[in-house]
Formats: C-alpha cells, sequence, structure tokens
C-alpha cells in the first residue's frame, strides 16, 4: 500500500509524521510523495489560528478531490477541537483525536480493515524521512501542557503533560543517525516543561543525547522563554547543540503580556536573549509576535514595537490576533478594529524584515558548516544552485556545477552577500 502524510501547522506535527511513517513502513507499507499515486491519505491538521483550521478543511476537500478513491484519515488539533465537523467533511473515513495519536497507524490499518503486510527490510537511502525529501528529523520528546495563556486553544486540544523516556528518545535519535539523519529537532507542546512528569528535565534529556549519541547536530523547536534550567545556557559549550533558539515572545508589552497569562516579562526575556549572545557570537533568536490583542493601547503597541525594535530577532512569526471559541481572549473586552490590527502588522512586518536583513549583514564574512538539502535549482552554463542551513539557520545558496552533489553533506561555507531570501555563500 502507498501512503501520503501531509501536515499543517507546527514542528510536533512533523515530528508525528515522521513516526507514523516509519510505523508504517515496518508494516511493510511504502511512503510517497505523490497524493494522486496513494492508497491512503493521512492529514495531520491544525487549528492554532480559525485561519488555520480553514485551511485543514481545505486541504481536506482538495486531497479528496485529486484522489476520491484513496482512504481519507484525519487526525491533529483541528479534528479534535471539531471532531463531528471533521467527521463529516467528504472523504473522510477515519478521525483520530489527539489523544489516540500514538495508535493512529495501527487503528488506521485496523478499523479501516487495510491488509497489515509482514514487515520489510528497506534500504536506508529509501526510509521515510528521505523520501519525504528531508536531511533532517523532528523527534516529538513531549505533549500536552499545563498552561492556559489566554489566548491558546492548542493545549485544549493537546490535553495534560507527558514526556517520553530519556531512553526512547536517545534510541530514536541513534536509528535515525544510522539511516543516514545528520540533525535533529526536538519538538513538543511545551518543550521547557519537559520531564516535568518524570523527575528530570530539559537539561537532562539534552545532556544525555550529547553524551549517548552521535549525532552530529541537534536543534531545539519552539521553547517557552520560562522555567528554563539552571544550567541550560552551558549546554551550548558543546557545538552540536546549534545556537538558534525560537522564543514566542507574543508581545512586548508586560501589561498585554499579563492578560494574555504569560509567565515571561519583557526583563526576563531580554536577560535570556543578553546571555545566549554572550555566550556565542552571531547566537540567532527568532520569535512569534501576535498583534492587536484584546484591549491592546496604542501605548501598548508602541511598548511591544520598541522593545521589539530594541532586541532585534533574526525572524519573526506574525499573527494578527483571532478570536478563538473555546479561550479565555475571546471573552475579554475591547476586541481591537480589524483595519488597526492590520496596520500594527504592516508596521512590524517591515521592521521584522529590517531586522532579518540586519542580522543577515552581521554574518556576511563568517565561515559556518553549512548543512545542504537535496533540492536545487537548475541553471545555465552546467551549474546548479543548491541550498542549506547554517548552526544559527540562515537560509544560504551555493553555486555549483551540475554533475556536483552535496545532499546532506556539511561542508564549510563563507557567507557573501544578503539575498532576498537567502544569502549567498561559497563553498570553502
Amino acid at each position: 500500500m502507498k501512503v501520503h502524510l501531509k501536515t499543517l501547522g507546527c514542528r510536533l506535527n512533523e515530528a508525528e509524521l515522521e513516526t507514523w511513517a516509519q510505523a508504517f513502513q515496518k508494516f511493510g507499507h511504502q511512503i510517497t510523495r505523490q497524493a494522486e499515486a496513494a492508497n491512503l491519505i493521512v492529514i495531520n491538521s491544525c487549528a492554532v489560528t480559525q485561519d488555520a483550521a480553514r485551511k485543514s478543511r481545505q486541504l481536506v476537500r482538495r486531497i479528496h478531490r485529486d484522489n476520491p478513491q484513496a482512504k481519507l484519515v484525519l487526525s491533529g488539533c483541528y479534528a479534535t477541537l471539531n471532531q463531528e465537523e471533521a467527521q463529516s467533511l467528504m472523504g473522510v473515513d477515519l478521525v483520530v483525536s489527539n489523544k489516540d495519536k500514538d495508535q493512529l497507524v495501527e487503528k488506521t490499518l485496523t478499523e479501516l480493515t487495510m491488509e497489515v503486510m509482514p514487515a520489510m527490510s528497506t534500504e536506508p537511502g529509501e526510509i521515510s524521512l528521505f523520501t519525504r525529501g528531508r536531511q533532517r528529523a523532528f523527534v516529538k520528546v513531549q505533549d500536552g501542557c499545563r498552561y492556559r495563556c489566554t489566548f491558546c486553544i492548542v493545549t485544549v486540544a493537546r490535553g495534560e503533560e507527558s514526556s517520553r523516556p530519556v531512553q526512547a528518545v536517545i534510541d530514536e535519535i541513534n536509528a535515525l543517525h544510522q539511516q543516514g539523519i545528520t540533525e535533529v529537532i526536538l519538538t513538543g507542546v511545551h518543550l521547557g516543561g519537559y520531564g516535568s512528569d518524570l523527575g528530570n528535565n530539559l537539561s537532562d534529556l539534552i545532556t544525555a543525547i550529547l553524551a549517548e549519541t552521535t549525532i552530529p547536530r541537534l536543534r531545539l523547536g519552539s521553547l517557552e522563554p520560562w522555567e528554563l534550567p539552571d544550567n541550560f545556557f552551558t549546554l551550548f559549550d558543546n557545538p552540536r547543540l546549534m545556537p538558534h533558539l525560537h522564543l514566542p515572545l507574543q508581545s512586548g508589552s508586560d501589561l498585554v503580556l499579563r492578560r494574555m497569562a504569560r509567565r515571561c516579562k519583557t526583563t526576563e526575556f531580554a536577560s535570556i536573549v543578553n546571555q545566549l549572545r554572550q555566550k556565542i557570537p552571531h547566537f540567532n533568536i527568532t520569535t512569534d509576535i501576535i498583534v492587536g490583542f484584546p484591549g491592546e493601547t496604542e501605548e501598548e503597541w508602541q511598548d511591544s514595537y520598541a522593545f521589539i525594535k530594541q532586541t532585534g530577532f533574526g525572524h519573526i512569526h506574525i499573527f494578527t490576533y483571532s478570536s478563538r471559541e473555546g479561550t479565555k481572549a475571546a471573552t475579554l473586552p475591547d476586541q481591537v478594529p480589524n483595519e488597526l490590527k492590520k496596520q500594527r502588522s504592516q508596521q512590524l512586518h517591515a521592521l521584522a524584515h529590517a531586522m532579518k536583513q540586519g542580522f543577515c549583514q552581521e554574518n556576511i564574512g563568517a565561515v559556518f558548516p553549512i548543512l545542504w538539502e537535496g533540492y536545487s535549482e537548475s541553471l545555465e552554463n552546467g551549474k546548479q544552485r543548491v541550498f542549506g542551513y547554517t548552526p544559527n539557520y540562515l537560509k544560504v545558496a551555493c553555486v555549483i556545477n551540475a554533475d556536483e552533489s552535496v545532499e546532506n553533506k556539511t561542508l564549510m561555507t563563507r557567507l557573501v552577500a544578503v539575498g532576498e531570501d537567502y544569502m549567498q555563500g561559497e563553498l570553502v
């Protein structure tokens, strides 16, 4: 059976796709990139915003229209929060809620009465991650969140916190490395809360991974900027832990942060950023910002804008606030008019672009080990443009001969110029 896996949303959804892909292969099924060629299609949906929920519905309809013969399984946050609606969508054969995600493959094969073929050996180059065009793997280490930020519906969808045992994570990373993966990204709904149910913490997990695996590059997914263990910053002394963190700020105004029920004030956030930048030059801090949260006054917006500008970020994911039924924020007074939200979003997009270009400029002349992707663009005169990422997560392009291959290789590269979507590099 040919299985096509599709996701919307966060890196945790990506990590779950990787797990399902390997599980389907263990049962002897084949992963395909072509949805039209699949007998079974699994969609991991998102509901972080109303727009994400809408895109999830649209994706289901499009997938079913393009391949009506395929069985279609829907999971993820949209499917969990809107189960009846999800079940009624045209073409959906099975809905698997977040609490049953660990059994998704078995439930799919059993409830859709698909024949389970015996396990078959697979060549390393053909395992799920590479057939999906990946040079890195997302590893889910934690699920759920014990906090209730007033804008967030995802914690309701994901449930209580649950951490994977350290040894299980290490075993998975070692298996991925044996299959040719050279970079792993740890993900979770509340990654910083890892181990709260096991009696350990995120630093313990990272320390164990660095000691008991030889994976060359380890990254962390989105990490809430609170509850960081005391020895967290010293972990970056190990060059295998990549100098990039995505720390969601959400607002640069302490008054707005209080209404959001966030647990990190701007002074605490600034202290974290300063410690990281003092430790490692060119440490890349990226973030999320919500524009137009209920009650956001002009003064609060100006405070937020000034703090964001003062901090400086390598990249900002900008979200215009949208009301989500079932969250406390939806009941707050003084909802911000759409036109004002749009104006503030445009202001922040301009600032974010300028900061990103500035951070890239600061990196010009530096030489980094870059992990090159499999994707390339053909050029004239027997050349091709290849793409990869620096340790601090800057996208870099390099022109090489068309008959060369740098896929999944880590090569020293000098950054020489800043483009609109990527930096230009030269192999050293």
